[in-house]
């Protein structure tokens, strides 16, 4: 899938204040699509279709849900993000004999993993981590453990899929998400979860702390195009990786930054372009 820009939504009032909702549609309508290019890698790589039965954790607003069902894979979603899972459910399970519904198998769960394994009843073959880490300091405390509830419905042999932010020379956004580290650090005390480098074994220590074997990896570009300044800052912001300094300073101070950080990136028509490299980690149960 080609990295578009994404539009500008002009019809929302940027002085709005952005509660749960509105920033679970920025990262579905802006943020999400930047992402595709690493979906649709690993599934090239890994053949995912029609006998793949799918769990994918954190899976956010479901895209990548979405791509997996085109292909003809039984897919099992979880999230703790309410909204962002109601998103998902709208594009995945659409009412009943609704008018051009698409007759995907998916579930949907909300934080706690299924009771069991597949709509089928066997067990997952594939298991996906499509929220990178390696970004945000402890950004992979909570998926140890995450993992380690979902391994047990997972076949044999099944693979699992990791992903992290790649090298930071290879990042262009990684100035732009530098302003969460250095707006954390501002207060006083300082407040955790900031921006941090990412790590060369970022992804083999989560796979190791879980008992996983590494099998292979790859690197998949993934550019963070915008219509504009606006659509940027409420993309990254949709992220959480902001989450931290928002709490340090206020969000004003904090789209205020970014927008300035972005300033190197817009391009003569307004537009704004990153290229990104991500990291993929193949392993085996």
């Amino acid at each position: 899938m080609t990295p578009t820009l994404v539009r500008n939504l002009r019809d929302a009032d940027p002085s709005a204040p952005a509660d749960a909702g509105t920033r679970a549609r920025d990262w579905a309508e802006i943020q999400e699509r930047m992402l595709a290019p690493l979906y649709e890698a690993v599934y090239d790589r890994l053949e995912v279709g029609a006998a793949t039965r799918m769990l994918s954790l954190g899976c956010g607003s479901g895209l990548a849900l979405l791509i997996a069902a085109a292909r003809g894979a039984q897919v099992t979603g979880v999230d703790s993000d309410r909204d962002r899972l109601a998103l998902a459910r709208a594009r995945l399970l659409p009412e009943e004999g609704a008018e051009g519904a698409p007759a995907h198998r998916a579930r949907l769960h909300e934080s706690g993993l299924p009771s069991g394994a597949g709509a089928d009843g066997a067990p997952y073959d594939l298991i996906t981590v499509f929220e990178p880490i390696g970004c945000a300091a402890g950004d992979s405390e909570g998926l140890v453990p995450a993992l380690e509830a979902a391994l047990p419905l997972a076949a044999r042999g099944a693979t699992v899929v990791l992903t992290g932010w790649g090298p930071p020379e290879r990042c262009a956004t990684a100035p732009v998400l530098r302003v969460a580290a250095r707006l954390t650090e501002s207060a006083r005390p300082p407040r955790p979860g900031g921006w941090r480098p990412t790590l060369r074994d970022d992804l083999e220590d989560v796979a190791a702390r879980t008992g996983l074997k590494p099998d292979g990896s790859g690197r998949v570009s993934c550019p963070f195009g915008y219509a504009d300044q606006e659509s940027a800052v409420r993309g990254l912001l949709s992220t959480g990786l902001f989450d931290a300094a928002v709490r340090a300073t206020d969000r004003s101070q904090v789209e205020k930054e970014v927008a300035e950080a972005l300033h190197p990136y817009r391009r003569p028509d307004g537009t704004v372009w990153m290229p990104n490299v991500f990291r993929y980690l193949v392993c085996t149960t």
